[in-house]
This record gives structure tokens, sequence and C-alpha cells, in this order.
């Protein structure tokens, strides 16, 4: 039978909506450059596509709002923000040059952070001249130049001109943890006198206090409504049509291995998105809520790939529409419902999704 009619696109009910402000985006980085100080230049990292919302989109918004410097995890990342917002703009690689990377680099004058004498070496072998900043481990031993290896190639190295001098705390967000205080006397010893632009703070560094902040912050999650800090606003919003609602008996049994059953009359709701989705499977076996309005709707049965199933007898009538991520409930919260971090949720995001972006930064 020949195929005579393909939809171009679903209907708007029949597919989930992923909506983004954009405009939240640039006032969270606004609500975080004026704790930042005057002299501290906000930067944005926009690694992993915008930590899920769309890369392109994001660093165009935040440039034209006043962003002047971008992160990106790999050099590849830098492909698509560099096309977004054009050449002025500063874009640096948190991976450093990586063997192969010199093209691109090049091509889309794209800053590595140098991470390893090895890389130094790469840098100045491959491209000399190019811009380059370094990456230093004060203390995480994830990334960055150890401190005796930079005692030995800091001379040179700062004779070349970086671009910037940063490092990464471990534990920012527990503010009265004491590596953060090491790790910023590790950053000082290392750094004081170079005469380059210096770079410690992340989103939960800036609330650790000036003293963290140096030339330059780089907020991440905090752009995106996944920290909870006075001034920030939500970013993201996730609307799950309902496919179908069924009546179910005492003792009715709902979704893969039956782990839930009802326990008098119900009504349970059908909604398309599952952890395909991104939506994890830890959020079964009600341990989320989606929301009708104000109204929280439980999450009964297991998360599958494609579905979930919700709760809804308490409800006057049969939703069209239920909402994961809303107002009522922001990333930090189905994130803590999961079992996991705001970070997992933002970046496990599917493609399926409609996604619409919001807001006069567009």
């Amino acid at each position: 039978m020949p195929l005579t009619h393909v939809p171009a696109k679903r209907s708007a009910m029949a597919q989930a909506t992923l909506s983004i402000d954009l405009d939240a985006v640039v006032a969270n980085r606004q609500a975080l450059d004026a704790v930042s100080g005057a002299h501290v230049e906000t930067a944005a990292v926009v690694k992993a596509d915008a930590y899920g919302l769309g890369a392109a989109k994001v660093a165009k918004a935040l440039q034209k709002s006043g962003a002047r410097t971008f992160f990106v995890a790999v050099a590849e990342e830098g492909i698509a923000v560099r096309k977004s917002i054009g050449p002025t703009a500063r874009i640096f690689v948190f991976a450093g040059h990586m063997k192969g990377d010199a093209d691109i680099l090049k091509q889309f004058d794209l800053i590595p952070l140098l991470n390893s004498t090895d890389q130094i070496l790469r840098q100045r072998q491959t491209l000399p001249g190019h811009g380059f900043g370094i990456q230093l481990d004060t203390g995480m031993n994830r990334l960055g130049i150890k401190e005796a290896d930079w005692r030995q190639v800091a001379a040179s190295v700062l004779d070349d001109a970086p671009a910037l001098l940063m490092s990464h705390l471990a534990s920012a967000e527990i503010k009265d943890s004491p590596a953060n205080s090491a790790q910023l006397a590790n950053f000082r010893r290392m750094t004081d006198g170079s005469g380059v632009m210096r770079s410690l703070a992340a989103s939960d560094g800036i609330a650790l206090g000036p003293e963290f902040h140096f030339d330059m912050t780089r907020p991440g999650i905090g752009l995106y409504g996944g920290l909870q800090a006075d001034g920030l606003r939500p970013v993201v919003r996730l609307s799950l049509p309902v496919i179908q609602v069924h009546r179910l008996k005492p003792g009715d049994a709902v979704g893969y291995g039956g782990v839930w059953q009802a326990s008098a009359p119900a009504r349970v709701a059908t909604l398309s998105a599952g952890y395909a989705d991104g939506l994890l499977r830890s959020l079964g076996g009600g341990n989320a809520q989606v929301y009708d309005g104000d109204v929280t709707c439980p999450v009964v049965g297991r998360v599958s790939m494609d579905l979930l199933t919700v709760d809804v007898s308490h409800l006057p009538h049969s939703p069209e529409m239920l909402e994961i991520l809303c107002p009522a409930q922001g990333v930090d919260k189905l994130a803590r419902a999961a079992g996991t971090i705001p970070y997992e949720i933002l970046t496990s995001l599917g493609g399926r999704y409609d996604r619409r972006y919001l807001g006069a930064s567009q």
C-alpha cells in the first residue's frame, strides 16, 4: 500500500513541549554579574549545548545582553557557538589543545585552556602565536597543571602572554568546606604577581564571596535556573501531553512489574514522555510529582522509555497536559526527587521535545 501522506509535524497536543526563556537566562547572568562586582567580568559557560538548552541560541542572547566571553568543553562545541556569536567574543575550551584540534582551534578562533606540559608543547608546535589560557590544578585532581609542574614552566609560559589563568573549585556548593579556602590559597600562591587575568569561581563559587571572584567568574548552572539563590529565575518549562486516562478498580496495577496498585477506585493518566526523553527512571514509584497548575499529581508505577503514568484521581477533570518542570517545580526540586543533581536533569532532556524559545532576547 503506497504511503500517500506524511505529516510534517506532530500536533501540539501530541508532543511534549520544552519552553526555554532566554530573557530569564539573560536576567540570571545580570543578577550573577551584580554579585560578582563592577570590576569583574561575568562570562558564560555554554558547554554541553548550554546544558542541553541550545548553545547557539543561548550564547547569542547572552552576547546581545553584554556577555563577551564563553566557555565550552571541547573544541567541537565551539563551532556552533562561534557561528552564532560571530568573530568578536572570546571562546575558551576547557579540554585544552587535544591531538587533532589545531585546525578547529585556528579556523574558529578558539582559545584552549592548556592542562598539561604536553598540551603546552603541542600548542607551541602546532599553533605558535595563537591565543591560549592555562588551567591549574589547585586540588580537584581532575584537569590542570599541578603546582610542581607549573613552577618549572611558569616563567616561559607567562612570557607567551596567556589570556587567562584559571582553576576550578571542587566543593563550592558546600560553603563551609575547608577545601574552598585551601584551593583559594593554592590558586593565589600559583598566580599572584602574574599580571594575567584570573578566574576561579563558577556559579556556586560566586556565592563564596569577593575573594573568590578575581577578574572573571564563569557561571553555568546558575544561568539555567539550576541554582537556588535569590534573584535567579527559572528558565525551563516542560509540558507533557496526556495520551489516555484509565479508570482503575481497587487492586489494579500500573506499568511494568505492577509495582503500583490502586488502593481505591482511581484514574491514572498516561503521559507522552519517558526516560528516552531524559525523565529519569528513578522518578517513578511515587518519587516525583507533576503539576496541573498548582495541584500536584504523583507519578506512579515505573517510568518507561516513552511514557510515564500519573495518578489524577483527585482532579475534577481529565487534563490534556501536565507539567513536570514549571514555577512550582524547578530543576533543583525535580533533581531531588530523582536522587540526582540539576545538571543531569537539564543535560538529559532529549531531542523529541517541541522546543520553544521565549523572550525578546532570542
